[in-house]
């Protein structure tokens, strides 16, 4: 069988081959060139229109904006004025919510779209802006983030080069489209490699907002259309794991790599993931980074640590601890100079072992300075308190007090008071006096996006769980 001929993307409805969706991306690219568009947002679920609708708006030279479907309205206003878009894709569906200058509909893999006009201004953006990522960071406010082609095809070669030796045949796409990391590894690379992607509506795999997660939708998906790899967040690798592990059952055997990150995941995660079949490694990176720098693969592997660096990825760490990176850097911030360094400092703390492999350790701002002048990075801290296979989550606080506490959130809602405290001080047994937790209670709600205790990746928003446990976090130890 040719290149051409070979399956690229495998949908709901059928199948595309490498040639098909090569025609495809030709025509809509000449479509949209001939409209005279700069930027285009867009906003449609998983499936093969999205991923033709990203190949095309590259290949006509113009600026993507992918807008992540779980964004609220406010937050898809705001990326798409910022970045200056013009046009909007999205569906006949979606349509109805946005007012604009006249439509155009678009046929795109049997799909109906819409092109909505918008009054979008001219930004100046760095040089060889292609994409334009929003980030949901640690607050609010989506901060763009441009990457040029440059450096995404830097990044893509390297996964394909990092993951050939896995002979790797098909990917389901577990994630929205619009997250960086499953656009990067879960799209592009997989078509530059030859395999196949398995593109389907989120709502078929479980998933729905930006954190609600039915793992036997999702297992049941995972069997149908047996994949060799996919990538998952923490929190659905956590709750497909519990899922397995309740009922007895193991993962397919298809899968050969269940990459994981977005946020930190652990030993412990990792093996108990592997005890039920799921042969999940974590690695790490960021969107400034295009958005993988490192990866536990078979035959590299060390639980607990996020990976050594892959071939895109140069990397070293300062004098502080701070993490740098080199490769295949964004262009710039959107609104911001381009990069004046090949360097970029992420402002995260680690270390890298004897092995070269990565040991992520927390963010640089997160860092506490206790009352007797000990730094602490509260990340370091959760991860031991999350090894105890009570402790779902565990957020850590302690900036100019005498001792640390923590808001913890049980993997048994069942647990009494005295089992978690008996959790926590066998995660104390193994941290030094300064590290320890002296004062602790239970979280009103689970760390996650829809409660508004964590970013969609699964990261805590560190203020908001503080204010929602203030008083209790300061009462007085009796």
């Amino acid at each position: 069988m040719s290149p051409s001929d070979r399956t690229a993307l495998v949908h709901a409805q059928g199948q595309l081959s490498r040639q098909a969706l090569d025609a495809m991306v030709q025509r809509l690219a000449r479509d949209l060139t001939g409209r005279r568009l700069r930027a285009v947002g867009t906003l449609l679920d998983n499936g093969p229109a999205w991923v033709a609708v990203d190949l095309a708006l590259a290949l006509a030279g113009i600026v993507h904006v992918p807008l992540p479907v779980f964004f609220t309205p406010a937050q898809m206003q705001h990326a798409l004025a910022v970045s200056g878009a013009d046009g909007l894709i999205t569906s006949a569906v979606l349509a109805s919510g946005w007012s604009g200058l006249p439509e155009a509909d678009l046929d795109v893999a049997g799909e109906s779209l819409r092109l909505i006009g918008l009054p979008g201004q001219a930004h100046v953006l760095p040089e060889g802006t292609t994409k334009i990522t929003f980030t949901s960071g640690s607050t609010g406010q989506p901060k763009g983030v441009c990457l040029s082609q440059v450096g995404m095809q830097r990044m893509v070669q390297g996964l394909v080069v990092a993951l050939a030796p896995l002979n790797m045949r098909r990917h389901l796409c577990a994630l929205p489209l619009p997250v960086l990391l499953e656009n990067m590894a879960g799209v592009l690379a997989p078509l530059a490699h030859g395999s196949e992607c398995v593109v389907l509506p989120l709502h078929q795999l479980g998933l729905s907002g930006s954190s609600r997660f039915d793992p036997a939708v999702f297992d049941a998906a995972v069997r149908q259309w047996a994949p060799c790899s996919l990538i998952l967040l923490p929190q659905m690798l956590r709750a497909w794991t519990d899922w397995l592990q309740t009922g007895g059952r193991r993962a397919p055997p298809s899968l050969k790599l269940v990459a994981v990150g977005g946020a930190a995941v652990g030993e412990r995660l990792i093996r108990s993931a592997r005890a039920v079949g799921v042969p999940a490694h974590e690695g790490y990176g960021l969107s400034e980074g295009g958005s993988v720098q490192t990866l536990n693969l078979p035959g590299a592997d060390r639980p607990g640590s996020a990976g050594r660096p892959l071939p895109h990825t140069r990397l070293r760490v300062d004098e502080l601890g701070q993490i740098h990176i080199a490769g295949s850097l964004m262009a710039g911030y959107l609104g911001g100079p381009a990069l004046a360094s090949e360097w970029w400092p992420t402002g995260d703390i680690g270390h890298l072992d004897a092995d070269g492999f990565l040991h992520v350790q927390g963010r640089l701002r997160n860092v506490l300075i206790t009352s007797y002048g000990r730094n602490v990075s509260p990340e370091w801290v959760e991860s031991a308190l999350r090894e105890e296979p009570l402790i779902a989550q565990a957020v850590v606080f302690g900036e100019g007090q005498p001792s640390l506490s923590a808001v913890v959130w049980s993997s048994h809602p069942q647990a009494t008071d005295a089992q978690l405290d008996d959790a926590v001080q066998a995660a104390n047994e193994g941290l030094p006096d300064y590290a320890q937790v002296g004062r602790w209670v239970r979280g009103c709600a689970p760390f996650d996006a829809s409660h508004g205790m964590a970013t969609a990746n699964g990261r805590p928003q560190r203020e908001t769980i503080y204010q929602r446990h203030v008083h209790a976090l300061t009462l007085p130890t009796e």
